[in-house]
């Protein structure tokens, strides 16, 4: 019998550390009577459960946008807005630090970064990218793991009814390597509440040691499992609610030390709960996506939803349903909260997941152009009395889902039609050639999520070059930091000689003034046109003129028009694809583009042949332009900020942008001090929060010649040249009369600009230092990063003043004092690397490096008490002799020493040699030799034949030594040190 149960036992632990995902089909019921409570009613019981039961304070969900954590894309558990309370940085007077015993539901995104479900969604019948995830925290020991467990079975079994004979549990097994001991406590208490033995498994760090990081709070946790199977056959268990009780500290060095306040953090995702509790095998079955589902079906006129999966899933429609489904359930949460399709970080996720449920609304489901805005709604009826953001923002969001499907569409029947046509061109074994998938990513020309592109391939048993694409991440990422700076006859160019031929021929000068038509939609996006032109002349990398280029082949294109902006004015060049007439289906990707005596020249590679006097369509990187004219009309308005702040001695030096920040080099007299960045950049936003006009137009450059308060450099202009003023239409700004250039942005410049100071977002300068005495360089970021740039400075600030106050209180010993000094060790290195706005970040340096100082100073205090309150136990402990060797506790190395050198002074005559045992076996050591024993007894050689013992190393003089080593038979090391000593005396 023994055996038989610890057999079961061990296909259990099995099955739960596997965490399945819930498979396929079965019409057995999860529960005889399984209530047909709502997934609205099933959250509000749980509100309701430790709201009135036990005394919970309800906190509303955060964002899934991280507030001042760079280390995550989206709010992915519900722990995450109360970090600061784990790890001791929350701001003692905010409201936060009250919170004692707290519940909610929080919203949680899992795409991207370390937990990344995106491409699983679909597959099963589990997996989601947006969940609800259910939660109750008690704080600085408000209650600990009796009353969580008390709590999570009363709720499960007496709350929702589910038949206690289903419920499994897991517990934490110790872990003999880090000395923890098995949670008997925990295992005891499920025990007394009548859970089976043969119900309660035991797990190692791995499954029941739960970790914030690889350093902070982390402890041991208990999981609560469910039966599917509910005692027919074998168990299939599903974890359903984790309860973590945090009481342990993860050191840098890796050892984990107690925690002054114990916590308790429970996850438990809304999603399964309501499935087990609606009776069903699949969330998708449940009233969170049953109306969706109805919605897509009626809206399709697909067959219906029959919950199939892998193989089948015929036609993979019942996969399409699944992730048209979770997809517009996250693209509207996250929308609610202010994250909208983009082009990095957290939009760039987000633009992957509306393309891709677009591919499989119209290409699975058939479904009409305009679908995915339609199911808006539907969302916003099932998840909005809980989340008010929604229906707030519910008109937003349609119709941002709507634009961004509809320019999509007509990217995605282009890339399927290369990629049908790169098939035909290889053999049954080749791989799917890597430049062609990169032309057609996010990352290259069409904008298709390249997971997208994979499954593409897969669904037609095609093997894509991995290897190829991985060469191709590298060479964008060297492009990248190319682009940071400007860059002055690079690669493909014509010289003198060039361009003497082109004016021999009478080739006139490339038109590049499409590159300005662009407008603003009615919702506030933009719309950028193509523009077709003539291929006039074709150069090799060598600068040869031919007249044609071959497969493969990178080159230099001459055309008589062009709409991609060429590199000058300190903005970087467009990038983008072109396409001859009549062949839409081969891209020629366009990577930079340069102004040469007049001409444009495109640096492009040829998939296939072109030719002089081919026409072909040009398409600019939209979302690389876009960036690049939100940051040139940033740098326009933080040039006219500097000049208000600091006043109209303020002249700029030279400029550099590209769709990731902003370089801007002015004349100060002086640094900037912090109040003065901090005031330019509330000018900035000032204006760009009036969502001023933008306005553009080229005038004689005569009637720019006595503008007061104009801005130029000292350079050449053409004639006419182009004026951008924000705000003022530029008649009014150019009229002598007027004083409108004194008090707004006007300047001479050839950028493209935004049309609305609105779409800048935000500006936050977040780097300056001085090129040169009187010259000062600033860094800047915009939108969303300039928003994450303020949010972790915010973060920052609050663990500043938690440290503050931390330091203020004291330290009981010198062990807490250690702490607090590496902790605000770490806060500086922060504070230092962050990308957070300067002006904060030079005041908390000073800040925190005083404290620093403080708490050096109440260290070396600490320790010099406490060393002097050991050499006393140890004198009294030792009569007068030449020798003492022993054990103290001490928690470094410094206090180590500081003890064995009063003791000496204390008794000159006597050497001494102290061990002090530590966490995970390791020993500090530390000696004196009496001056009167030397030569013959060195304190370096006798550490040495200690520490070597041990398997360490030892260092020091003759006088003082010291080292380290790792034993568990202290007192086999401290019959070396009184044997040796002893051959030496």
């Amino acid at each position: 019998m023994a055996a038989s149960v610890a057999a079961a036992a061990r296909r259990l632990r099995r099955a739960i550390r596997r965490s399945p995902a819930w498979r396929g089909l079965s019409h057995r019921p999860l529960s005889s009577e399984p209530p047909a409570a709502k997934a609205s009613a099933v959250r509000a019981a749980f509100l309701n459960f430790f709201r009135d039961r036990h005394g919970h304070r309800l906190v509303p969900s955060a964002s899934v946008r991280p507030r001042g954590d760079p280390s995550l894309l989206f709010v992915n558990a519900g722990m995450n807005q109360f970090k600061p309370i784990f790890l001791g940085t929350v701001d003692p007077r905010s409201e936060m630090a009250g919170f004692r015993r707290v519940a909610n539901s929080q919203k949680c995104v899992r795409a991207g970064g370390h937990h990344n479900d995106l491409e699983d969604v679909g597959r099963d019948l589990s997996h989601h990218t947006f969940f609800e995830m259910l939660g109750n925290w008690a704080f600085g020991g408000e209650y600990f793991k009796e009353e969580a467990c008390n709590m999570a079975w009363e709720l499960l079994t007496q709350v929702y009814g589910i038949p206690e004979e289903r419920l499994w549990i897991s517990y934490f097994d110790g872990d003999p390597k880090a000395g923890l001991d098995p949670d008997l406590e925990t295992r005891d208490i499920w025990l007394s509440l009548g859970v089976p033995a043969s119900r309660v498994l035991s797990f190692g760090p791995q499954e029941n040691f739960w970790e914030m990081g690889d350093t902070g709070p982390c402890g041991p946790c208990t999981e609560i499992h469910y039966d599917l199977a509910g005692g027919v056959g074998a168990p299939q268990l599903v974890e359903l609610w984790n309860l973590v009780f945090m009481q342990h500290n993860r050191e840098a060095d890796g050892s984990l030390q107690p925690l002054p306040q114990r916590h308790v953090d429970t996850g438990m995702g809304l999603e399964r709960l309501v499935a087990v509790l609606q009776g069903k095998h699949s969330t998708y079955d449940t009233d969170l996506f049953s109306p969706l589902l109805n919605a897509i079906q009626q809206g399709c006129r697909a067959p219906p939803y029959l919950g199939r999966v892998g193989v089948a899933d015929e036609g993979r429609t019942d996969t399409a349903y699944r992730v048209v489904a979770d997809h517009i359930r996250t693209l509207s949460v996250c929308i609610s909260d202010g994250i909208f399709p983009g082009m990095s970080g957290p939009p760039l996720v987000l633009r992957r997941i509306l393309r891709r449920a677009v591919r499989f609304s119209m290409e699975i489901l058939k479904a009409p152009p305009g679908f995915l805005g339609s199911l808006v709604p539907v969302v916003v009826e099932t998840l909005g009395d809980a989340y008010p953001e929604l229906q707030r923002n519910s008109a937003q969001i349609a119709n941002l889902v709507s634009e961004d499907e509809a320019a999509f569409l007509a990217s995605l029947e282009r890339g399927r039609r290369i990629i049908d046509r790169t098939l035909r061109t290889l053999g049954p074994s080749d791989m799917f050639p890597a430049e062609v998938a990169w032309s057609l990513s996010l990352c290259g020309d069409l904008g298709l999520p390249l997971d997208m592109v994979e499954l593409m391939l897969e669904e037609k048993g095609v093997q894509l070059d991995s290897a190829g694409l991985e060469r191709l991440a590298q060479e964008e990422a060297q492009h990248r930091a190319r682009q940071a700076e400007p860059v002055q006859k690079q690669g493909l160019w014509l010289d003198v000689h060039a361009l003497g031929e082109l004016q021999r021929q009478g080739v006139p000068p490339t038109d590049d003034s499409p590159k300005y038509n662009y407008s603003l939609r009615p919702s506030g996006s933009y719309e950028f046109g193509t523009c077709e032109a003539q291929v006039l002349q074709l150069y090799t990398e060598d600068g040869t003129a031919v007249a044609s280029v071959g497969k493969g082949q990178r080159c230099g294109l001459l055309l008589d028009r062009t709409n991609f902006y060429a590199e000058q004015g300190g903005q970087a060049s467009d990038r983008g694809y072109l396409v001859r007439a009549g062949q839409e289906d081969v891209l020629f990707p366009v990577a930079r583009a340069q102004v040469c005596g007049g001409f444009i020249l495109h640096e492009a590679v040829a998939p296939e042949c072109l030719r002089l006097g081919d026409q072909v369509q040009l398409h600019v990187d939209e979302a690389w332009r876009l960036g690049c004219m939100a940051k040139h009309t940033a740098t326009h308005l933080l040039n006219w900020a500097l000049r208000q702040t600091l006043g109209p001695g303020t002249e700029q030096q030279g400029s550099h942008l590209n769709p990731e920040q902003l370089r801007l080099d002015v004349t100060t007299q002086t640094p900037l001090t912090p109040e003065q960045l901090r005031a330019v950049e509330n000018t900035v936003q000032e204006a760009v929060g009036q969502d001023e006009a933008v306005y553009m137009e080229e005038v004689p450059l005569a009637l720019t010649a006595q503008v007061p308060g104009l801005r130029s450099l000292d350079e050449v202009y053409p004639d006419p040249v182009r004026v951008v003023s924000v705000g003022v239409p530029v008649a009014h700004a150019l009229d002598p009369a007027s004083q409108a250039a004194l008090q707004t942005s006007v300047e001479l410049c050839c950028g493209t600009h935004l049309l609305r100071t609105g779409a800048v977002g935000d500006l936050v300068i977040i780097g300056d230092r001085q090129l040169s005495k009187g010259t000062t360089r600033l860094l800047a970021v915009t939108g969303e990063q300039a928003q994450q740039a303020r949010e972790l400075g915010q973060s920052l600030a609050q663990e500043v003043k938690a440290a503050t106050e931390r330091l203020s209180l004291g330290s009981r010993d010198v062990a807490e004092a250690l702490r607090l000094s590496k902790d605000i060790g770490r806060l500086i290195e922060a504070v230092e690397t962050a990308v957070m706005p300067q002006w904060q970040r030079r005041e908390l340096l000073a800040t925190v490096k005083m404290l620093q100082r403080r708490a050096n100073t109440a260290i070396r205090k600490l320790q010099m008490g406490q060393a002097a309150k050991k050499t006393q136990e140890l004198l009294e402990r030792h009569s007068k002799g030449p020798l003492i060797v022993d054990t103290v506790s001490a928690e470094s190395l410094s206090v180590l020493v500081k003890v064995v050198r009063q003791l000496c002074e204390q008794a000159p005559s006597t050497s001494v040699l102290l061990l002090s045992p530590q966490p995970m076996g390791k020993v500090l050591c530390a000696c004196q030799v009496a001056q009167g024993a030397m030569p013959t007894f060195t304190a370096e050689a006798w550490a040495l034949a200690v520490c070597s013992h041990m398997g360490g190393k030892a260092w020091g003089s003759r006088v003082v030594a010291q080292g380290t080593g790792s034993t568990t038979d202290l007192e086999a090391a401290l019959s070396i040190a009184q044997t040796y000593a002893l051959s030496q005396l």
